[in-house]
């Protein structure tokens, strides 16, 4: 049988896995497996937290899942962060900042980042960020290799500049352009834009 891939805009508020085989978690918490009538084997590539958004892989075939994580495909992350991004941070970030992980403190690679003149083009998120009263926000686009436990998040609080809204807009040369939060999409394959 032949494999299946599929594209998708994960909303806020879901995790990046189908179900929970944890009854309190089950009932608590959104799956993916929701939004969709999956086949069976279908996994995520790759995986946003409970409260990022935007495109997520999903495929039936492990070598495909294994090409998409390597380091030869960017990842690129809209983030909207607290207060006014200054060149100073932006540098910072570019070089790579030293971020907690759970078995101690790592490097991050070097980035490709760069400030969004004015708030990107995208669906209003589930549920409400802030108020303006509680001062300005700024967008970054962040373009990483590497997917470290809450990487992009973590790295702009090393900056000073803690992320507020965290969207994935691309992978390799798929972007989230075009889908609705929620939507799924079957396609033939995915066009990374690299010879893995």
């Amino acid at each position: 049988m032949p494999h299946q891939h599929f594209l998708l805009f994960k909303p806020y508020g879901y995790l990046s896995q189908f179900t929970s085989e944890f009854p309190r978690e089950a009932r608590k918490k959104r799956f993916l497996g929701e939004l969709h009538p999956f086949p069976e084997g279908t996994m995520a590539i790759g995986r946003l937290d409970e409260h990022s958004e935007g495109l997520l892989l999903l495929t039936t075939d492990g070598r495909v899942s294994e090409q998409v994580r390597s380091r030869h495909v960017e990842k690129e992350y809209y983030a909207q962060v607290d207060g006014l991004i200054t060149d100073e941070a932006i540098a910072e970030l570019q070089q790579g900042v030293k971020i907690g992980l759970p078995d101690g403190r790592y490097q991050t690679l070097p980035s490709r980042v760069r400030r969004l003149e004015e708030a990107p083009d995208l669906p209003p998120r589930g549920r409400h960020i802030r108020s303006d009263r509680h001062g300005p926000t700024s967008w970054v686009s962040i373009i990483v290799t590497e997917g470290k436990f809450r990487q992009v998040r973590k790295m702009t609080a090393a900056a000073g500049f803690p992320t507020l809204r965290l969207v994935r807009v691309r992978i390799g040369n798929v972007w989230v352009g075009g889908l609705a939060p929620g939507e799924v999409r079957e396609v033939a394959g995915f066009e990374l834009g690299v010879d893995c």
